[in-house]
């Protein structure tokens, strides 16, 4: 049985609207750009130590990244509203 990917497109929008690329994140956060483009793209889950050093870069509320039962019309959101973390 396959594992589901879990594109984080809300990741990458946030990243954006900084103009940062991954490598830059990475760097900020102190994590290997591998690591944080698995992230983006689904394949790896953040551990909770490494999404809070993401979320603090991007300056949004790190549980987001655990939060399956939030729609992506709530993370959509997150373009328009800085949450704090």
């Amino acid at each position: 049985m396959q594992k589901q990917k879990h594109h984080r497109e809300w990741l990458v929008r946030i990243r954006k609207k900084f103009k940062f690329t991954q490598e830059v994140v990475a760097k900020k956060a102190n994590i290997a750009r591998t690591t944080y483009a698995m992230i983006e793209t689904g394949e790896r889950t953040p551990t909770v130590q490494n999404a809070k050093r993401i979320a603090k870069v991007l300056e949004f509320q790190w549980t987001l990244f655990f939060e399956d039962s939030c729609h992506e019309t709530c993370k959509n959101n997150l373009h328009d509203t800085r949450m704090l973390s």
